[in-house]
């Protein structure tokens, strides 16, 4: 059966949202060290010692502060990432001069998955400010660089729009763009790679759970590897504008160099490193199989 493709954008946000919200059950804890790592270095010799002091700090519900902005940026990011993928995919093979019906090859698809990212980075940003403040609260708070506050997803929110207004909600969009558009050419790739890699000639659409979610982890990794400098950058913006400090991206990277090395730039790594595996490994079987099932649905519909 040939699916109306309003349908088919449907399916594909439907199964972008399963997938995004398994992304951030699996990962959170990991992506607040990350974010608490990236921004305040010298505050943690390593991923050990920021668990550590989280846990005797604010105690374990510190690794889920920006839990509700981080659903809500993975569920908007991956609705619109997957739906605009689809879309994406119908230009590069009206480009390629392509059927409609035919299959991309991985190269193609990880073109396409850059194409959707720069959309999806739209609806990301706002959320993923929002999250970056509340991870970085107590360390932003306890250094006196902001006042001590409600630490709530409505405080924060408040204080953006008190202080900048809705525009205020897109510090950090150009690092953002220049993370995601790159970065999911890597990320796509890696995955489309790494599916054709385990199917060794079958159809990647017959691949098991643990294939799949083997190929999600490659694919994050890629994408990390390829883009954290500038991931590094926007977490510094984003989060170090909550107390007035307003810096481009070219100025904070020149900052962070010259002040700090290099190496402060990979601050985190390891939690992202560690993450990328079950997070998107989730994510990918997540969407796989919920769009999948939709598909049959529909067909049998």
């Amino acid at each position: 059966m040939k699916s109306n493709p309003a349908i088919q954008a449907a399916i594909d946000l439907t199964a972008g949202a399963a997938g995004g919200t398994a992304c951030v059950l699996t990962g959170q804890p990991f992506d607040t060290m990350k974010v608490k790592m990236q921004t305040f270095p010298d505050l943690y010799r390593g991923l050990t010692d920021c668990c550590l002091k989280t846990y005797s700090q604010v105690g374990f519900r510190g690794f889920y502060k920006g839990t509700s902005p981080a659903l809500i940026a993975n569920i908007a990011e991956n609705s619109v990432l997957f739906m605009c993928y689809g879309f994406c995919q119908q230009v590069v093979r009206k480009v390629a001069g392509l059927d409609k019906q035919a299959k991309l090859s991985d190269l193609q698809n990880a073109a396409a998955g850059s194409f959707a990212s720069a959309f999806a980075a739209l609806v990301l940003c706002p959320t993923e400010l929002v999250k970056c403040r509340l991870q970085t609260m107590y360390e932003m708070e306890t250094s006196g660089k902001i006042a001590k506050s409600q630490n709530t997803v409505w405080s924060v929110i408040k204080s953006i729009l008190r202080k900048d207004g809705p525009l205020g909600f897109y510090h950090g969009l150009s690092s953002t763009l220049l993370r995601e558009v790159p970065g999911y050419f890597f990320f796509f790739g890696g995955y489309e790679l790494s599916r054709s890699f385990f199917a060794s000639g079958r159809s990647k659409d017959e691949l098991g759970p643990v294939p799949l979610m083997l190929s999600g982890g490659v694919g994050g990794i890629c994408l990390w590897l390829a883009v954290y400098p500038v991931d590094c950058i926007k977490s510094r913006i984003q989060v170090l504008s909550m107390s007035g400090k307003q810096a481009g991206f070219m100025r904070t990277f020149i900052n962070v160099v010259k002040n700090e090395g290099i190496t402060a730039l990979y601050s985190g790594l390891k939690p992202t490193m560690i993450r990328a595996f079950p997070a998107n490994g989730a994510l990918f079987l997540a969407y796989e199989y919920s769009r999948k099932l939709m598909m049959n649905q529909l067909e049998a519909y």
